[in-house]
């Protein structure tokens, strides 16, 4: 429907109707209006699958819903670092969601993995914004293929389950630009989703809600968003500051209190009836988009349940596979072990909890193979006397076995929506299950089923490990299928696993604090900390095995000097040099200058994932474009790229890097400081056209008189010495020359100011 037909039928409403239709009808309706042609729609969960509820409705997964495929959850579906095999992933979703009637998928779930402990972490895709925003902005033109609406989700640095509803993220622009706005923002620019769900949580004291500066200010003046936007379930504050700051449309309803408090601010002229009537049209916009081209095609259901397992097979991460302990040969025996061969965890509890389809175990698949056994190992809720039995009898069973495979994992209960983890380790009984296994079982493999990353005391024991992550109703035969060979691994880790807790940047006061919580790591989340502080992890971010081998020969640039305007175009020689067919990532990391703040060792700033057959070579070209060497600017207000030389890195991981070549980069925009008082004399001497004026201007204010060779005595002879004087004099701001030159006055400093930032805003820059 055109925009002037949209506000023909706006201009037909009552005030009440108006203010009825930015809030839900029900738990999963918008309203509608029947007189005005205007039918209701409905929206549900879910970023890997959808939860449409016909009845009892709940936001926390408690109640049943209608079955749909269960997909692989973004901790797995990151991991294939293919945003193609995403944008599949949310076709199937768009279909099934067709076929119910539902206008939009809330999700995907952006957020930034801050901590390994966030309860939710299964849901979102990556500790680096690069890889969640190519992964979400795959899965939303998945969903809007089939004219379904994708909502993602949680708008904004919503990075924790305690105290979600109120709390306070204090952040600092620099790191909301680079890390928690970057999750978001090439999603919104490149996929253009129909909606954005807000966050529950406040941001520098203002609830996401009702916070313009992201909602009007960013979101769509910057980022060009045009859809509507949605609060999180019950996460209105107050009504009125939010459709003010740029939100639409408050979830659940009916809430006629809500619809009582905007039909009196416009009445009261707290509001103008303007601005209630461009949210309306924002949400009709998006309303009459689905309903003229909704189409009920009946979904699909086997061609869904295989589509999951082919997205697990090409997300699960290869970890260790010493001496070629995997893939399994068919004439060998093997014991399978743990309580989720047959029973797997596959998904996450919450709001994104699916009715599966099917059910697919790996003891399904291979179960019926006449060399393989099966012992259950750990039992959820077993006591001890149960506990001990089943580990005997695992023991047993990996004795008499060429090969132990154990299937092992978090319960459910640590992984939900509303709780935060406690901590990293597996319960103790599944740890003891490997230790006594790979006792007595030299070739033991480990296949994980978890949301995020756990501990792993047993590494050194094991030949074997295979990350599963939640992979779905169909996770046991994407399982079956690498194990035994018939799918090469080629997933890769799109977060890093941590020694223990406290080698984590958040450890000290994640989890503790409940009100404002400071993110006083800043940029260095997740292998920005890891690497730039030097620290070791279990297995880094970007690190994936293969059953075959990859080589990386031939970094190119187009260039060795380069103005920020321009594009770098980096090429690199891919082989497979073993003898199965294998699917090869390239990543691309960039590492800065050393400059006066504090900025990550190395950043991703491209990556490919491709095929290439035993022996076959290929050459993959990408381009960096300034965003890759930029960094946020405060005082600009904008990207800014400081001069020096970038190294262009090829890693088979953050912490491997293999190649390497550098490029000189030049700024195209000025930085022209605004210098005060208080502005450090160093800082002053550091810009050429400031320290010129000072030299002129000053004269002997720092006491200059006498000779280089006297001043140079002078500071020697100092008690404190001479790099301790020239630390002081370079750190000691302007005004103390009033307290140490004699005859100078704070006026005198203030014009010298004057003059300086004169020069600066005339002159050339360094």
């Amino acid at each position: 429907m055109k925009k002037e037909e949209i506000k023909k039928k706006i201009d037909q409403m009552t005030l009440e109707e108006k203010a009825l239709l930015c809030v839900g009808r029900d738990f999963w309706h918008l309203q509608g209006l029947e007189r005005l042609g205007i039918r209701e729609t409905m929206v549900t969960d879910g970023p890997h699958g959808l939860r449409k509820q016909e009845e009892k409705a709940d936001h926390l997964g408690v109640n049943g819903s209608n079955a749909a495929i269960c997909f692989p959850a973004g901790c797995a579906l990151a991991s294939s670092f293919d945003p193609a095999l995403a944008q599949e992933m949310g076709q199937e979703i768009g279909k099934l969601a067709q076929a119910e009637v539902v206008s939009v998928v809330l999700g995907p779930a952006v957020n930034i993995k801050r901590s390994p402990l966030c309860g939710r972490n299964f849901e979102y895709y990556s500790e680096d914004p690069l890889v969640s925003s190519s992964i979400a902005a795959g899965t939303i033109k998945g969903i809007q293929s089939q004219n379904v609406g994708a909502c993602p989700k949680h708008f904004l640095a919503n990075n924790q389950e305690r105290y979600r509803q109120t709390s306070n993220s204090v952040v600092d622009e620099q790191t909301l630009r680079e890390i928690y706005l970057a999750s978001f923002e090439s999603a919104v620019r490149e996929a253009e989703p129909w909606t954005m769900m807000c966050a529950y949580n406040r941001i520098n004291g203002t609830y996401a809600c009702e916070n313009a500066a992201f909602l009007t200010d960013i979101l769509r003046d910057e980022w060009g968003f045009d859809g509507y936007v949605m609060t999180d379930w019950g996460a209105m504050d107050d009504p009125v500051e939010c459709i003010k700051a740029g939100l639409e449309l408050g979830m659940p309803g009916p809430a006629q209190d809500n619809v009582r408090r905007i039909r009196k601010a416009v009445e009261d002229g707290v509001m103008e009836e303007a601005v209630l009537d461009r949210a309306v049209e924002r949400i009709l916009t998006v309303v009459f988009r689905y309903q003229e081209n909704h189409k009920a095609v009946p979904y699909d259901f086997e061609k869904g349940h295989a589509a999951a397992a082919r997205i697990e097979s090409e997300s699960a991460v290869l970890l260790k596979n010493e001496d070629g302990v995997l893939p399994l040969l068919e004439e060998e025996s093997v014991a399978l072990i743990g309580a989720f061969v047959k029973a797997p965890r596959y998904q996450g509890g919450g709001s994104s909890h699916i009715n599966p389809y099917r059910m697919s175990s790996v003891w399904d698949v291979a179960g019926d193979k006449e060399n393989v056994s099966y012992a259950e190992g750990f039992r959820v809720g077993a006591d001890a006397e149960q506990q001990e039995q089943l580990l005997q009898e695992a023991i047993l069973c990996a004795k008499t076995a060429d090969k132990a495979v154990l299937f092992i994992g978090l319960p459910d209960s640590f992984e939900t929506e509303g709780l935060d983890r406690k901590r990293l380790d597996l319960p103790e009984d599944q740890n003891r299950l490997v230790e006594a296994v790979a006792a007595v079982q030299p070739d033991t493999v480990v296949v994980l089923h978890n949301g995020s990353p756990v501990t792993m005391p047993w590494l050194d024991k094991v030949k074997g490990i295979l990350e599963l992550y939640l992979g779905g109703e169909a996770v046991g035969i994407a399982a079956a299928d690498l194990i035994y060979g018939k799918v090469n691994p080629s997933g890769h880790l799109a977060e890093s696993f941590p020694i223990r807790i406290e080698d984590t940047p958040t450890y000290p006061y994640y989890g503790v604090e409940r009100d404002d919580v400071p993110y006083r790591e800043g940029r260095l989340v997740g292998y920005r900390y890891y690497e730039t502080m030097h620290r070791p992890v279990l297995f880094p971010f970007g690190h994936g095995l293969s059953y075959t081998e990859f080589s990386f020969t031939n970094l190119c640039l187009d260039k060795k000097e380069m103005k920020d305007t321009e594009r770098l175009a980096v090429s690199v020689d891919v082989a497979n040099t073993g003898m199965r067919a294998g699917k090869a990532l390239v990543q691309i990391y960039v590492s800065a200058p050393r400059c006066k703040e504090v900025r990550p060792l190395r950043e991703l700033r491209a990556f490919e994932k491709i095929f290439l057959a035993p022996g076959e070579v290929r050459t993959i070209s990408l381009e960096l474009s300034k965003r890759a060497f930029a960094e946020w600017n405060v005082g600009l207000g904008d990207w800014y790229v400081p001069e020096g030389e970038y190294h262009i890195q090829i890693g088979r991981s953050a912490a491997d890097i293999i190649l390497e070549e550098a490029v000189l980069v030049h700024p195209t925009v000025a930085l022209r400081p605004h210098f005060t008082v208080n502005s450090p004399i160093g800082d002053i001497m550091a810009h050429p056209a400031a320290a010129k004026v000072f030299a002129q201007v000053s004269g002997n204010m720092m006491g200059t008189e006498g000779t280089e060779e006297e001043r140079g005595k002078d500071m020697e002879n100092s008690v404190l010495g001479k790099e301790a004087m020239e630390a002081i004099m370079v750190e000691s701001p302007l005004r103390a020359m009033v307290s140490y030159v004699p005859g100078t006055s704070i006026e005198q400093a203030e014009q010298l100011v004057d003059a300086i930032n004169a020069a600066v805003q005339c002159g050339k820059d360094e």
